[in-house]
């Protein structure tokens, strides 16, 4: 899947030996540097020939009216995107007044790292000029991981064998309202065609200029954005270290500043130019004092030096691998992968500090920087047991916006409260909203989320004092939601209607089985909290109650509508249906569906998809892996084999999942085969959308997929538990999880399971049903009888056929047809007394 001659493989080191303009913005996304705040796209210093300039601010946003063809009440109104800061990251360098342009340059030498041990970029170029200048070019780039505000760029120039003139123009520039002189605007990418993972564009100016100034080898610019209202500024300084003989030159205008060094270098003697740059933005503050915030933090450097920079970045990392890496053994190419996904989540999700983590994190722009279900159900599992620092910021971020789900949620006629479907500043932004506000698991899943943060770190203090109301405030929304129904005198069933699972082929449904599942676990989970706080009996339970208006009966009737939730199940297939009439669609034939015709979305209008049993993602399979605990082994593989063949694995989010129900049920070769789709998502553009950012859910999932799906990881009822599935071709599989403050390192090999314990109090678990205890200092070392049932292949369509549905019908497969003429459909009296047929 990779080119390995160009990106060789290396265990902590992502490297590309060519420079290559026909994937440049795929490199972009894979050597970006970010620390969840601050993100810089894997431009080349020279600001030349690149598919987005992208330098992304967490949270950094415009707004702007959405226009719906037909308007209809409740439709989300203000539409939010992300948008670019200004741009530090130019540097370039001239030679005998030659510009290097890496698509005309004699490159002689080139390498480009991105290393996961020092989070830092460097690149390393020997140029040959038209007069034969042989110049050694070193260039690195750091966006801190300790000093959030904070990026460094270096570049040092050596004329190795002569004397020559060297220039280093250092910019800042304004892209998001303007081209520089090489042109390209990073808001519209240069590719065609409908996408909608892509931004929206903004075609009127969005940056507003303030207070701009220069002084001495110190620059700032700063800005309004227009209609948000947010402020930003960039302030950055400049040092010079040389032997050289050189000059300065300055230039500061509303959308660029330059610092322009001119340098009479003698052979062999360098020239290092260093900028520092400091980054601020604000929803309310105005620009000057951002400005003011920015030389604070840059005269902390110049008294600290820059070199401290570098090592706090080292040693920050050296923290996050110690209690985050998986190590794989006897496959450097998937260590890598994983090692590249796993700094992704740092880069993403790190210094979020209570903001939200976007879908393509500092990376790029694809989704408009929105925050969707993605962190709660993908990222927050390795947030919480590597960092659940993390994870409680992440949450905070929601529980921020409860003020604004709550006018969501009554304006859909619901009590409690809505989380948007996708969003930045907390107000709905989906304004498609089949695919979008119907989407109401939401609520669940950031309820699962917090119950699987507290579950992992017993966090009661957060849960009570905030947590408990997005608990209270999602199961309320359930309760008015859904509605009561007896057939025949039967016992009363709880049904949630007109809503869109994880599955956005099949739309506002009835009975949605995720949904149901998962609103179910949400209700339980409310009524659990309230509880156990009344139980304490304490000032934060009344001033809770007081706070929400809670009824103390409340919480009685959400645990009566979670024993009546309606379960879709399908006697007659044996499987749990998708949704109430799922099973009377017919089924899209997605192996004879041409390949050119993929993914779905993009070539099918929804009507003709939503006539379908075909899946975006993974559904009722993401159920059975986050409510495994209430399905059967038997239930589990029915469902896979059924779903399996009908999944498109259109969504990045889908073969993550595959992989750790298909490690469950069997389906060993299966799962592995997911998980390389899943590890190499973005490393091999395997959905040819890498250049929009980095899928950091996707990313997320590789940590659940080995964790959980090889490792055999659940956390169901807050008991933690191992069923290992080992890859047949690994010796072994290690990670870290920590367990209430516990430590625990985790090593799987083909026959035992061991688990070493290290800090705070001793943690039961179990393996394969038998319980175990480890305290601090020990280590517990269970034997493996094999590593579960095998299952050869993949399901297939064919598993499918003579097969009817509860009316007697038999199930069929087809893929939609285009024609150039009006059929004639004839019927079978027609055909018997001889009529034509067309």
């Amino acid at each position: 899947m990779i080119d390995r001659d160009r990106f060789p493989v290396d265990p902590w080191r992502l490297v590309e030996t060519a420079f290559d303009l026909d994937d440049v913005g795929v490199t972009e996304t894979l050597f970006s540097v970010g620390n969840g705040y601050l993100g810089m796209r894997g431009n080349h210093p020279e600001g030349r020939h690149a598919q987005e300039h992208g330098t992304f601010v967490n949270g950094f946003h415009e707004t702007f009216p959405i226009r719906h063809a037909e308007q209809a009440y409740g439709f989300a109104e203000v539409g939010q995107t992300i948008i670019n800061a200004p741009d530090a990251k130019v540097m370039r360098v001239y030679v005998d007044d030659e510009p290097l342009s890496l698509d005309l340059a004699d490159v002689r030498e080139y390498e480009r790292v991105l290393d996961m041990r020092d989070g830092v970029l460097r690149r390393h170029i020997l140029w040959v000029t038209p007069s034969g200048k042989d110049v050694r070019i070193d260039f690195e780039r750091m966006v801190s991981f300790e000093e959030k505000h904070l990026a460094v760029m270096t570049i040092e120039v050596t004329v190795l064998n002569a004397d020559a003139p060297v220039t280093v123009s250092c910019q800042l520039l304004n892209r998001q309202d303007g081209e520089d002189v090489y042109g390209g605007t990073p808001s519209s990418p240069k590719r065609a065609g409908f996408d909608p993972r892509k931004t929206e564009t903004l075609h009127e100016r969005v940056l507003e200029p303030q207070e701009y100034w220069q002084d001495g080898d110190r620059t700032a610019l700063s800005y309004r954005v227009r209609e948000s209202g947010m402020t930003i500024s960039v302030v950055a300084d400049h040092t010079v270290e040389t032997e050289n003989e050189y000059d300065s030159r300055y230039l500061v205008e509303p959308d660029i500043a330059k610092n322009v060094f001119r340098v009479q270098a003698k052979a062999g003697v360098p020239v290092r130019v260093t900028k520092i740059v400091s980054y601020h933005t604000s929803r309310g503050v105005p620009a000057r004092e951002l400005v003011d915030r920015g030389r604070r933090a840059l005269d902390r450097v110049r008294v600290t030096g820059v070199a401290a920079l570098f090592a706090a970045q080292r040693t920050w990392l050296d923290g996050f691998w110690e209690r985050s890496d998986v190590r794989i053994g006897g496959h450097d190419d998937l260590q890598q992968a994983t090692r590249w996904c796993l700094f992704q989540l740092a880069q993403a999700a790190a210094r979020a500090d209570g903001m939200g983590v976007p879908a393509k994190g500092m990376t790029g722009s694809g989704y408009s920087g929105h925050y969707f279900w993605d962190t709660e159900i993908y990222v927050l599992p390795f947030l919480a047991y590597t960092t659940p620092l993390w994870a409680r910021n992440a949450l905070r971020m929601r529980y921020l916006m409860l003020p604004a789900a709550r006018r969501r949620a009554f304006q859909l006629n619901e009590h409690g409260a809505l989380f948007p479907w996708r969003t930045i500043n907390g107000e709905e932004a989906s304004a498609y909203y089949a695919a979008g506000t119907a989407q109401y698991h939401i609520n669940a899943d950031v309820s699962f989320a917090l119950a699987k943060y507290v579950r992992a770190t017993g966090d009661d203090e957060f849960l009570h004092r905030e947590g408990v109301d997005i608990a209270v405030e999602t199961a309320r929304l359930w309760a008015t939601l859904g509605f009561w129904r007896s057939v025949d005198g039967a016992e009363e069933t709880f049904h949630i209607h007109g809503v869109t699972g994880p599955d956005e082929y099949t739309t506002v449904v009835n009975d949605n089985l995720f949904t149901n599942v998962m609103a179910r676990f949400n209700l339980r989970f409310a009524a659990r909290t309230v509880r156990e706080m009344a139980e304490l009996d304490g000032e934060i339970y009344r001033k809770m109650v007081d706070r929400l208006g809670l009824d103390p009966a409340e919480p009685e009737g959400w645990e009566r509508a979670a024993e009546a939730m309606h379960i879709p199940f399908s006697p007659a297939l044996g499987i749990h249906p998708q949704d109430h009439v799922f099973l009377e669609r017919e089924i899209w034939d997605l192996e004879n569906t041409p390949p050119d015709k993929r993914p779905l979305l993009l070539h099918f209008h929804p009507l003709v998809i939503y006539r379908y049993q075909v899946l975006k993602q993974a559904d009722v399979v993401l159920a059975l892996f986050l409510q495994g605990n209430h399905f059967s082994d038997e239930d589990k593989l029915a469902d896979f084999e059924y779903y399996d063949p009908l999944t498109t694995g259109d969504s990045t989010l889908s073969a993550v999942v595959q992989a750790i129900l298909a490690a469950e049920v069997g389906y060993q070769d299966l799962a592995l085969e997911y998980f390389r789709q899943s590890i190499f998502v973005d490393l091999a553009d395997l959905h040819h959308n890498a250049a929009d950012g980095v899928h950091v859910a996707s990313a997320g999932g590789v940590w659940t997929a080995l964790v959980s799906g090889f490792g055999g990881m659940r956390d169901h009822f807050g008991e933690l538990s191992f069923d290992p599935r080992l890859p047949a071709d690994w010796p072994e599989l290690a990670f870290t999880l920590h367990w209430h403050g516990t430590r625990l390192d985790i090593t799987v090999t083909r026959d035992e399971l061991r688990v070493e314990a290290s800090g705070g109090d001793p943690v039961g678990f179990s393996v394969r049903g038998t319980g175990y205890v480890v305290g601090s200092g020990e280590v517990v070392t269970v034997p493996l009888a094999g590593q579960g049932r095998v299952i050869p292949g993949r399901p297939t369509l064919g598993m499918l056929t003579d097969v009817r549905r509860e009316d007697g019908s038999y199930l069929s497969a087809s893929v939609p047809t285009v024609t150039s003429s009006i059929p004639v459909i004839v019927g079978a009296a027609d055909i018997e007394h001889g009529a034509d047929a067309q």
